[in-house]
């Protein structure tokens, strides 16, 4: 019998083990989610937590199926394009991440990154 199977064997384990999994699910998310906007795993940290609640939760088993579905769709559609066309997603891509860099040191550190970078041009 496999440990969930066994957990969820009787109406303590099984009430138990929805809760936990929706709260460390629930907090996974919300990590993800807030990280979403900065460079890094954020989107890849809202589908773990997905996958988390996915365990318990029929509704984040089929968020998850859509998920990647369309993840996969969107892989497969880039790799059939052009190289050019590659090349300018690419780059709109790090465009659009180096604007959520800027604009999150902007905000969180009143840092220009923009104005510092020509002060030290300048200076040279």
């Amino acid at each position: 019998m496999r440990v969930l199977d066994r957990i969820r064997s009787n109406s303590t384990g099984r009430l138990a083990l929805k809760v936990g999994v929706g709260i460390v699910g629930g907090l996974v998310v919300a990590i993800g989610i807030v990280l979403i906007p900065f460079p890094g795993p954020g989107w890849a940290i809202v589908i773990l937590g997905l996958a988390i609640l996915a365990v318990e939760f029929h509704w984040a088993r089929g968020v998850l199926a859509f998920t990647k579905r369309h993840v996969q769709s969107w892989t497969h559609w880039i790799a059939r394009q052009s190289l050019p066309l590659r090349a300018l997603i690419g780059i709109v891509g790090m465009l659009f991440i180096s604007a959520v860099v800027w604009a999150s040191v902007k905000v969180s550190l009143h840092i220009d990154l923009v104005q510092v970078s020509l002060d030290w041009l300048r200076a040279r």
